[in-house]
């Protein structure tokens, strides 16, 4: 597992402003994936695209880079070509933006699977404004006890966002970056015969550190 999201040109576009098209992704899976498989993965990509359109994260960038970029992750650092874990990535936030997809709706268009690991990595956004540490508490005890893809999903979204900590991306980093090295990472590093797992712990780590000086 190599690490590949470095864009070292003078000119290159910031990390935040990067994100992973569908003629991209669909060059990246050809090769790996039937085209069944390839279909599910763009129809995942392209629900994700129409769920988050009106949303902007708070560096200004579009919500769906993200989700593009979770995927991208997966599949340039992790070598992940498991049609279910990438649909998954790229439709994770989907249910806590949408008031129309719902489970019922991921597990007729993708799966049981899919729709299993979307419903884990998704929390009640209102009840989380009000009691924050509690939901935060309650969805770290249903990642223990999930299964690896979920975490590894979730893990790989922190990723990304420890990234962008540079460009403003949340309000607070110190206590997102602390948030995640006290309960999310200990999870992970738990799993040590999951070797992706391991590769993205390493990776926050790095980033947290270069973050904090």
């Amino acid at each position: 597992m190599t690490q590949r999201y470095f864009n070292l040109e003078p000119n290159a576009t910031p990390y935040n402003r990067t994100f992973l098209s569908k003629d991209e992704l669909e060059a990246r899976l050809r090769d790996y994936v039937d085209v069944l498989d390839l279909h599910k993965v763009i129809s995942a990509y392209e629900l994700a695209e129409s769920v988050h359109e009106p949303i902007v994260r708070n560096d200004g960038t579009p919500f769906f880079y993200h989700s593009t970029r979770v995927c991208k992750i997966l599949i340039d650092e992790l070598e992940c070509f498991d049609v279910d874990v990438l649909s998954a990535s790229l439709l994770h936030d989907v249910l806590e933006d949408s008031t129309i997809v719902t489970k019922e709706v991921l597990e007729y268009n993708f799966g049981q699977y899919v729709a299993y690991i979307v419903e884990t990595l998704t929390k009640d956004l209102q009840e989380q404004r009000q009691k924050p540490d509690e939901i935060d508490l309650a969805h770290v005890e249903k990642l223990r006890n999930a299964s690896e893809d979920c975490l590894l999903i979730r893990l790989t979204a922190r990723l990304d966002n420890f990234r962008c900590l540079e460009f403003n991306l949340k309000r607070s980093p110190i206590s997102y970056i602390n948030n995640t090295t006290e309960r999310y990472i200990p999870l992970a590093e738990k799993r040590i015969s999951n070797k992706r797992l391991q590769y993205i712990v390493r990776e926050l780590k790095k980033e947290r550190n270069k973050f904090l000086g």
